[in-house]
């Protein structure tokens, strides 16, 4: 059996393509789905600084090529205070970031909210900074049905 190792991520997603192993190619004048799918929040905050909103204008561009992919957007918030208080936070970020979305021409019905205030850390919980945080997710539309 021969094995081949590819490191070039254009290169296997023609190859895929090519094997019908996926829906359709990217184009180079299309928008590419960016890499960065998690943003970090300070103390209390539910809104994103300059640089974190030009990473979801990628985002948006990317969605509003593609209307058959939806995402899911999960709020997230650090364990000090009180539980319902950072549910409620939590829910106040994911909904920012998906009104900031739909102002960029994304179809609501593309997008998912959740909040889970402090009940998923990404790190310990005394290191509250790293639980600060909100997770894009994208569906395929198999998982979207599934919802």
């Amino acid at each position: 059996m021969t094995v081949l190792i590819l490191d070039n991520p254009e290169m296997l997603a023609r190859a895929a393509v090519e094997a019908g192993l996926m829906m359709s190619a990217a184009t180079e004048s299309s928008p590419r789905k960016p890499h960065r799918m998690r943003f970090h929040y300070g103390f209390n905050k539910h809104t994103l600084d300059n640089q974190d909103v030009e990473i979801l204008r990628q985002h948006a561009a990317y969605l509003r090529q593609q209307p058959g992919v939806r995402i899911h957007i999960h709020g997230h918030a650090d364990n000090f205070g009180a539980e319902d208080y950072n549910c409620f936070l939590s829910r106040l970020r994911a909904t920012a970031v998906a009104r900031q979305l739909v102002q960029e021409g994304v179809r609501e019905s593309q997008i998912v909210v959740s909040g889970w205030g402090s009940t998923r850390p990404l790190a310990r919980p005394e290191d509250r900074a790293a639980n600060r945080r909100l997770e894009l997710e994208y569906l395929t539309q198999e998982m979207a049905r599934a919802l």
